[in-house]
């Protein structure tokens, strides 16, 4: 797998009200959300391609294709995206499936063109693999 860099990192919070008050109250950090969307992010944070506060609802849906988390599964606290050269590479590689306590999806096309593949660690953590046209132009 060629990573290229970090796409993303993003916290995942159960209360986004909540996070946001840190993030962008205490912090001041630019983050705004698509009318009607919970998930607030900046493409314009010094050091970082994207940051979010991603609801754990919507991770839930983006994981499982639910809006609970699932009881067996730890509850992530951060998610983090590795970018790779182009669509055809997003794919969960069998050598990360078959690690202990990770479970892996296969890769979808969202409808604002990235490419991702999701899995989560042993220790919780949402780890993507992505091909985003936008961050390659």
């Amino acid at each position: 797998m060629d990573v290229q860099f970090i796409a993303s990192v993003a916290v995942i919070t159960a209360d986004p009200v909540q996070s946001r008050r840190l993030y962008m109250d205490a912090l001041g950090l630019p983050l705004e959300a698509a009318e009607g969307d919970d998930y607030f992010h900046s493409e314009s944070i010094g050091g970082s391609k994207h940051f979010g506060v991603w609801p754990l609802t919507q991770a839930a849906q983006a994981c499982f294709g639910t809006n609970t988390w699932p009881a067996d599964r730890p509850i992530p606290q951060a998610s983090v995206e590795f970018e790779v050269e182009d669509a055809s590479a997003v794919q969960p590689r069998p050598r990360c499936s078959a690690m202990p306590a990770t479970r892996s999806c296969t890769a979808r096309t969202e409808p604002w063109g990235q490419t991702v593949a999701l899995l989560q660690t042993i220790e919780g953590l949402i780890v993507g693999i992505s091909y985003a046209p936008s961050l390659h132009q």
